[in-house]
């Protein structure tokens, strides 16, 4: 991993999680950049820390010298889930099986 790159696909509120990202922050706060996407607005980031000091901290590092860019837009996961909710099931079947040719082989005899 590169040491100026942290990727968080999901942090939830377990402890031990949300301390090293709280340590991160930190750890940048006025020495660093940052870069942080969310999907969801700093009033909700109680559903992410657990401590509420802990939020109203993380929250004010983030904002004291940041260029906030809001997106109102669907996320691409989001559009690409519709998408393949849209296609059906799932993937075609790409190998022939009992499951996806059983009825084929049965009309077949």
């Amino acid at each position: 991993m590169n040491p100026h790159v942290f990727h968080a696909l999901h942090v939830g509120k377990d402890q031990a999680e949300t301390s090293v990202l709280f340590e991160l922050i930190s750890a940048r706060y006025e020495r660093r950049s940052i870069l942080v996407t969310a999907n969801q607005p700093f009033g909700e980031w109680g559903k992410i820390f657990p401590d509420p000091a802990m939020t109203v901290a993380a929250v004010d590092r983030f904002i004291h010298h940041a260029v906030i860019v809001e997106m109102n837009v669907d996320s691409y996961q989001r559009r690409e889930a519709k998408a393949s909710r849209a296609k059906g099931p799932g993937r075609p079947a790409t190998r022939a099986t009992k499951k996806n040719t059983g009825d084929v082989a049965r009309k077949a005899k």
